[in-house]
Protein backbone atom coordinates (compact mmCIF):
# COMPACT_ATOMS: atom_id res chain seq x y z
CA UNK A 1 0.00 0.00 0.00
CA UNK A 2 1.50 3.39 -1.27
CA UNK A 3 1.64 6.12 1.65
CA UNK A 4 -1.52 7.92 0.23
CA UNK A 5 -3.73 5.63 0.27
CA UNK A 6 -5.99 6.18 2.66
CA UNK A 7 -7.43 3.20 4.63
CA UNK A 8 -11.23 1.41 5.34
CA UNK A 9 -13.62 3.74 6.16
CA UNK A 10 -12.06 6.69 5.45
CA UNK A 11 -9.36 6.48 8.17
CA UNK A 12 -5.81 8.32 8.00
CA UNK A 13 -3.46 6.85 6.27
CA UNK A 14 -1.62 4.26 7.95
CA UNK A 15 2.22 4.88 6.84
CA UNK A 16 3.59 7.95 5.68
CA UNK A 17 6.60 9.08 4.44
CA UNK A 18 9.22 10.51 7.56
CA UNK A 19 9.48 14.33 7.22
CA UNK A 20 12.48 15.93 7.06
CA UNK A 21 14.02 17.92 10.04
CA UNK A 22 13.60 20.99 7.88
CA UNK A 23 10.19 19.94 6.92
CA UNK A 24 9.30 19.56 10.81
CA UNK A 25 11.22 22.57 11.95
CA UNK A 26 8.86 24.58 9.32
CA UNK A 27 6.08 23.37 10.45
CA UNK A 28 6.03 23.09 13.88
CA UNK A 29 8.01 26.33 14.94
CA UNK A 30 8.02 28.87 12.20
CA UNK A 31 4.32 27.80 10.31
CA UNK A 32 3.16 31.13 10.78
CA UNK A 33 4.41 35.37 11.81
CA UNK A 34 3.23 34.35 15.20
CA UNK A 35 4.86 30.76 15.29
CA UNK A 36 8.32 32.33 14.51
CA UNK A 37 8.17 35.37 16.99
CA UNK A 38 7.58 33.10 19.89
CA UNK A 39 9.89 30.16 18.60
CA UNK A 40 12.45 33.09 18.66
CA UNK A 41 11.64 34.88 21.78
CA UNK A 42 11.77 31.43 23.41
CA UNK A 43 15.16 30.79 22.38
CA UNK A 44 16.37 34.32 23.37
CA UNK A 45 14.82 33.11 26.38
CA UNK A 46 16.87 29.86 26.63
CA UNK A 47 20.28 31.69 25.65
CA UNK A 48 19.82 34.18 28.86
CA UNK A 49 18.74 30.87 31.42
CA UNK A 50 20.41 27.92 30.18
CA UNK A 51 24.30 28.74 30.18
CA UNK A 52 24.40 30.11 33.44
CA UNK A 53 22.32 27.29 34.98
CA UNK A 54 24.69 24.64 33.25
CA UNK A 55 28.27 26.96 34.48
CA UNK A 56 25.92 26.72 37.99
CA UNK A 57 24.99 23.28 38.12
CA UNK A 58 27.54 21.36 36.20
CA UNK A 59 30.97 23.04 35.30
CA UNK A 60 31.60 24.99 38.38
CA UNK A 61 29.11 22.67 40.64
CA UNK A 62 31.59 20.81 43.65
CA UNK A 63 31.07 17.05 43.86
CA UNK A 64 33.79 15.45 46.03
CA UNK A 65 35.05 15.99 49.86
CA UNK A 66 32.61 15.24 52.67
CA UNK A 67 32.19 19.22 54.36
CA UNK A 68 31.66 22.31 54.40
CA UNK A 69 35.51 23.32 52.92
CA UNK A 70 35.05 21.05 49.78
CA UNK A 71 32.69 23.65 48.46
CA UNK A 72 34.14 26.48 46.83
CA UNK A 73 33.99 28.74 44.01
CA UNK A 74 30.43 30.14 42.58
CA UNK A 75 28.98 27.03 41.45
CA UNK A 76 26.47 24.47 43.36
CA UNK A 77 27.93 22.37 45.84
CA UNK A 78 26.32 19.09 45.44
CA UNK A 79 28.38 17.52 48.55
CA UNK A 80 25.75 19.00 50.42
CA UNK A 81 22.76 16.38 48.89
CA UNK A 82 25.59 13.56 48.20
CA UNK A 83 26.67 13.81 52.56
CA UNK A 84 22.89 13.88 53.01
CA UNK A 85 21.29 11.90 50.62
CA UNK A 86 20.32 8.58 52.24
CA UNK A 87 19.02 11.42 55.35
CA UNK A 88 16.78 12.71 52.34
CA UNK A 89 15.99 9.09 51.37
CA UNK A 90 15.43 7.41 54.68
CA UNK A 91 14.83 10.58 57.49
CA UNK A 92 15.85 9.65 60.73
CA UNK A 93 15.07 5.39 60.30
CA UNK A 94 18.10 3.20 61.44
CA UNK A 95 21.24 3.08 58.45
CA UNK A 96 21.50 -0.68 59.42
CA UNK A 97 17.77 -1.84 59.39
CA UNK A 98 17.69 0.02 55.32
CA UNK A 99 17.17 -3.04 53.83
CA UNK A 100 13.71 -3.33 55.71
CA UNK A 101 12.52 -0.84 54.07
CA UNK A 102 14.32 -1.68 50.40
CA UNK A 103 12.30 -5.01 51.09
CA UNK A 104 8.94 -3.24 51.94
CA UNK A 105 8.96 -1.21 48.56
CA UNK A 106 10.36 -4.56 46.53
CA UNK A 107 7.53 -6.00 48.21
CA UNK A 108 5.33 -3.33 47.18
CA UNK A 109 6.44 -3.36 43.50
CA UNK A 110 6.09 -7.08 43.26
CA UNK A 111 2.30 -6.96 43.83
CA UNK A 112 2.45 -3.89 41.32
CA UNK A 113 4.01 -5.85 38.40
CA UNK A 114 1.06 -8.05 37.49
CA UNK A 115 -1.83 -5.42 38.86
CA UNK A 116 -0.42 -2.96 36.60
CA UNK A 117 0.52 -5.40 33.31
CA UNK A 118 -1.59 -6.84 30.69
CA UNK A 119 -2.95 -10.21 30.01
CA UNK A 120 -2.32 -11.31 33.75
CA UNK A 121 -4.10 -14.18 35.10
CA UNK A 122 -6.32 -13.64 38.20
CA UNK A 123 -5.62 -9.88 38.53
CA UNK A 124 -8.30 -9.46 40.80
CA UNK A 125 -6.56 -11.86 43.14
CA UNK A 126 -3.39 -9.32 42.92
CA UNK A 127 -5.60 -6.70 43.46
CA UNK A 128 -7.06 -7.88 46.65
CA UNK A 129 -3.37 -9.09 47.60
CA UNK A 130 -1.98 -5.18 47.13
CA UNK A 131 -4.74 -3.30 48.61
CA UNK A 132 -5.00 -5.98 52.35
CA UNK A 133 -2.10 -8.13 52.98
CA UNK A 134 1.03 -6.17 51.25
CA UNK A 135 0.16 -2.70 53.22
CA UNK A 136 -0.17 -4.62 56.33
CA UNK A 137 3.30 -6.61 55.81
CA UNK A 138 4.95 -3.33 54.89
CA UNK A 139 3.68 -2.05 57.91
CA UNK A 140 5.23 -5.33 59.97
CA UNK A 141 8.64 -4.43 57.84
CA UNK A 142 8.74 -0.50 58.72
CA UNK A 143 7.41 -0.40 62.42
CA UNK A 144 8.78 -4.28 63.52
CA UNK A 145 7.68 -5.03 67.32
CA UNK A 146 6.95 -8.52 65.43
CA UNK A 147 8.42 -11.56 64.05
CA UNK A 148 11.58 -10.91 65.70
CA UNK A 149 12.06 -7.56 64.02
CA UNK A 150 13.06 -4.70 66.22
CA UNK A 151 10.66 -1.56 67.00
CA UNK A 152 11.26 1.51 64.92
CA UNK A 153 8.91 4.47 65.53
CA UNK A 154 6.66 6.22 63.19
CA UNK A 155 8.52 9.34 64.21
CA UNK A 156 11.91 8.50 62.47
CA UNK A 157 10.45 7.63 59.67
CA UNK A 158 10.93 10.52 56.66
CA UNK A 159 12.05 11.45 53.64
CA UNK A 160 11.14 10.01 50.40
CA UNK A 161 9.89 7.22 51.99
CA UNK A 162 7.58 8.53 53.87
CA UNK A 163 6.06 10.47 51.02
CA UNK A 164 5.51 7.09 48.84
CA UNK A 165 3.84 5.47 51.77
CA UNK A 166 1.19 8.15 52.34
CA UNK A 167 0.70 8.05 48.88
CA UNK A 168 0.12 4.38 48.09
CA UNK A 169 -1.74 4.10 51.77
CA UNK A 170 -4.02 6.98 50.65
CA UNK A 171 -4.66 5.94 47.28
CA UNK A 172 -5.39 2.16 48.11
CA UNK A 173 -7.89 3.61 50.80
CA UNK A 174 -9.68 6.29 48.82
CA UNK A 175 -10.04 5.06 45.53
CA UNK A 176 -12.61 2.07 46.74
CA UNK A 177 -13.94 4.25 48.95
CA UNK A 178 -14.39 6.97 46.18
CA UNK A 179 -16.31 4.22 43.96
CA UNK A 180 -18.55 3.35 46.83
CA UNK A 181 -19.08 7.11 47.54
CA UNK A 182 -19.86 7.74 43.39
CA UNK A 183 -22.39 4.99 43.05
CA UNK A 184 -24.12 5.89 46.28
CA UNK A 185 -24.35 10.10 44.85
CA UNK A 186 -26.14 8.08 41.48
CA UNK A 187 -28.65 5.98 44.04
CA UNK A 188 -31.97 5.91 43.52
CA UNK A 189 -32.56 5.52 47.46
CA UNK A 190 -32.77 9.54 48.45
CA UNK A 191 -31.12 8.53 51.60
CA UNK A 192 -27.74 6.84 50.54
CA UNK A 193 -28.15 9.67 47.97
CA UNK A 194 -28.28 12.84 50.42
CA UNK A 195 -25.53 10.89 52.64
CA UNK A 196 -22.77 10.42 49.65
CA UNK A 197 -23.61 14.33 48.54
CA UNK A 198 -23.35 15.36 51.81
CA UNK A 199 -19.86 13.73 52.56
CA UNK A 200 -18.45 14.88 49.27
CA UNK A 201 -19.41 18.47 50.08
CA UNK A 202 -18.18 18.84 53.19
CA UNK A 203 -14.78 16.86 52.40
CA UNK A 204 -14.16 19.19 49.36
CA UNK A 205 -14.74 22.59 51.04
CA UNK A 206 -12.51 21.91 53.88
CA UNK A 207 -8.79 22.87 53.35
CA UNK A 208 -6.31 20.02 53.60
CA UNK A 209 -4.42 22.07 56.08
CA UNK A 210 -7.36 22.10 58.46
CA UNK A 211 -7.84 18.70 58.43
CA UNK A 212 -4.82 17.42 58.79
CA UNK A 213 -4.29 19.80 61.98
CA UNK A 214 -7.91 18.35 62.89
CA UNK A 215 -6.18 14.63 62.44
CA UNK A 216 -3.18 16.09 64.72
CA UNK A 217 -4.22 18.43 67.33
CA UNK A 218 -8.55 18.19 67.60
CA UNK A 219 -8.85 14.13 67.19
CA UNK A 220 -6.68 13.25 70.50
CA UNK A 221 -9.38 15.38 72.37
CA UNK A 222 -12.06 13.02 71.23
CA UNK A 223 -10.37 9.74 72.15
CA UNK A 224 -10.63 8.41 75.72
CA UNK A 225 -7.80 8.41 78.56
CA UNK A 226 -5.01 6.48 78.39
CA UNK A 227 -6.07 6.00 74.18
CA UNK A 228 -3.69 7.36 71.66
CA UNK A 229 -3.58 6.71 68.27
CA UNK A 230 -0.38 6.91 66.03
CA UNK A 231 0.27 10.35 64.47
CA UNK A 232 0.89 9.36 60.84
CA UNK A 233 -1.85 7.05 61.09
CA UNK A 234 -3.57 9.70 61.86
CA UNK A 235 -2.88 11.82 58.99
CA UNK A 236 -3.11 8.59 56.47
CA UNK A 237 -6.59 8.26 57.80
CA UNK A 238 -7.18 12.09 57.39
CA UNK A 239 -5.80 12.03 54.00
CA UNK A 240 -7.52 8.78 52.76
CA UNK A 241 -11.45 10.60 53.77
CA UNK A 242 -10.07 13.82 52.49
CA UNK A 243 -8.66 12.23 48.67
CA UNK A 244 -12.05 9.68 49.05
CA UNK A 245 -14.55 13.21 47.99
CA UNK A 246 -12.27 14.13 45.10
CA UNK A 247 -11.77 10.24 43.84
CA UNK A 248 -15.51 9.83 43.97
CA UNK A 249 -16.30 12.77 41.95
CA UNK A 250 -13.69 11.55 38.93
CA UNK A 251 -15.34 8.64 38.78
CA UNK A 252 -18.66 9.61 38.87
CA UNK A 253 -17.79 11.43 35.83
CA UNK A 254 -16.36 8.58 34.17
CA UNK A 255 -19.80 6.74 35.16
CA UNK A 256 -22.14 9.41 33.30
CA UNK A 257 -19.64 9.15 30.20
CA UNK A 258 -20.88 5.56 29.91
CA UNK A 259 -24.01 5.25 27.88
CA UNK A 260 -27.17 4.26 29.60
CA UNK A 261 -27.50 1.43 26.77
CA UNK A 262 -24.92 -0.24 27.91
CA UNK A 263 -26.41 -0.80 31.49
CA UNK A 264 -29.92 -1.52 29.61
CA UNK A 265 -27.96 -4.41 27.52
CA UNK A 266 -26.54 -5.92 30.72
CA UNK A 267 -30.25 -6.05 32.32
CA UNK A 268 -31.39 -7.75 29.40
CA UNK A 269 -29.08 -10.50 29.60
CA UNK A 270 -30.06 -11.20 33.06
CA UNK A 271 -27.78 -9.35 35.33
CA UNK A 272 -28.53 -7.81 38.72
CA UNK A 273 -27.87 -4.11 39.14
CA UNK A 274 -24.62 -4.97 41.00
CA UNK A 275 -23.12 -7.41 38.11
CA UNK A 276 -24.24 -4.76 35.57
CA UNK A 277 -22.16 -1.94 37.86
CA UNK A 278 -19.32 -4.33 38.26
CA UNK A 279 -18.75 -6.25 35.09
CA UNK A 280 -20.01 -3.78 32.22
CA UNK A 281 -20.62 0.03 33.80
CA UNK A 282 -17.79 0.45 36.00
CA UNK A 283 -14.94 -1.28 33.62
CA UNK A 284 -16.19 1.12 31.20
CA UNK A 285 -16.44 4.29 33.60
CA UNK A 286 -12.44 3.44 34.87
CA UNK A 287 -11.19 3.19 31.37
CA UNK A 288 -12.46 6.97 31.37
CA UNK A 289 -11.12 8.34 34.51
CA UNK A 290 -7.07 7.10 34.00
CA UNK A 291 -6.22 10.67 33.53
CA UNK A 292 -8.41 11.96 36.27
CA UNK A 293 -7.29 9.38 38.54
CA UNK A 294 -3.79 10.03 37.74
CA UNK A 295 -3.81 14.13 38.19
CA UNK A 296 -5.52 13.30 41.57
CA UNK A 297 -2.40 10.70 42.72
CA UNK A 298 0.33 13.45 41.20
CA UNK A 299 -1.28 16.16 43.32
CA UNK A 300 -1.79 14.17 46.37
CA UNK A 301 2.10 13.29 46.16
CA UNK A 302 2.89 16.28 45.95
CA UNK A 303 0.67 17.52 48.71
CA UNK A 304 2.10 14.81 50.98
CA UNK A 305 4.37 17.55 52.02
CA UNK A 306 1.81 19.48 54.30
CA UNK A 307 2.91 16.70 56.58
CA UNK A 308 6.06 18.60 57.68
CA UNK A 309 3.38 21.14 59.86
CA UNK A 310 2.43 17.73 62.19
CA UNK A 311 5.54 17.35 62.81
CA UNK A 312 6.53 14.42 60.22
CA UNK A 313 9.28 15.19 57.68
CA UNK A 314 9.13 14.12 54.48
CA UNK A 315 11.73 14.65 51.69
CA UNK A 316 10.88 18.54 51.47
CA UNK A 317 10.98 18.28 55.46
CA UNK A 318 14.10 16.56 55.28
CA UNK A 319 15.78 19.25 53.16
CA UNK A 320 14.39 21.77 55.91
CA UNK A 321 15.70 19.91 58.55
CA UNK A 322 19.38 19.35 57.09
CA UNK A 323 19.26 23.00 56.21
CA UNK A 324 19.67 24.23 59.77
CA UNK A 325 22.66 21.93 60.29
CA UNK A 326 25.48 24.66 61.06
CA UNK A 327 27.59 22.79 59.42
CA UNK A 328 25.85 23.16 56.42
CA UNK A 329 23.61 26.53 56.09
CA UNK A 330 23.67 28.43 53.34
CA UNK A 331 22.76 25.46 50.92
CA UNK A 332 19.23 25.99 49.92
CA UNK A 333 19.29 26.67 46.65
CA UNK A 334 20.61 23.04 46.44
CA UNK A 335 18.25 21.63 48.77
CA UNK A 336 15.25 22.74 47.26
CA UNK A 337 17.18 22.15 43.32
CA UNK A 338 17.36 18.73 44.41
CA UNK A 339 13.82 17.90 45.70
CA UNK A 340 11.59 19.93 43.02
CA UNK A 341 13.99 17.34 40.64
CA UNK A 342 12.89 14.44 42.73
CA UNK A 343 9.28 15.08 42.85
CA UNK A 344 9.13 16.36 38.95
CA UNK A 345 10.84 13.06 37.94
CA UNK A 346 8.16 11.18 40.14
CA UNK A 347 5.33 12.78 39.07
CA UNK A 348 6.29 12.59 35.46
CA UNK A 349 7.03 8.92 35.96
CA UNK A 350 3.40 8.91 36.81
CA UNK A 351 2.15 10.70 34.31
CA UNK A 352 4.06 8.96 31.51
CA UNK A 353 2.43 5.35 32.82
CA UNK A 354 -0.77 6.76 32.28
CA UNK A 355 -0.21 7.94 29.31
CA UNK A 356 0.93 4.55 28.57
CA UNK A 357 -2.73 3.20 30.51
CA UNK A 358 -4.44 5.32 28.06
CA UNK A 359 -2.96 4.42 25.02
CA UNK A 360 -3.05 0.32 26.11
CA UNK A 361 -7.05 1.34 27.09
CA UNK A 362 -7.82 2.97 24.04
CA UNK A 363 -7.36 0.08 21.78
CA UNK A 364 -10.17 -0.56 19.27
CA UNK A 365 -11.40 2.98 19.58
Amino acid sequence: MSSTTIGRRGRAPRYLPPLLAVDWLRRNLFGSVFNTALTIAVLMLAWLIVPPLVRWAVAHATFSGMTRAACRGDGACWTFIRVRLPHFFYGDYPSDLYWRVDAAFALVAGFCVPVLRDGTRRRWLFMLLLLTAVPALGWVLLAGGLLGLAYVDTSLWGGLMLDVIITFVTVAGSLPLGILLAFGRRSRLRGVRMLSIGYIEIWRGVPLLTVLFLSAVVLPLFLPNGVSVDRLLRAMAALVLFNAAYMAEVVRGGLQGVSSSQEEAAYSLGLSWWQAQAFVVLPQAMRIIVPGIINTVVDLFKDTTLVTIIGLFDLLGSVEQALKDPAWLGFATEGYVFSAMIFFVCCFAMSAYGRSMERRLGRGD
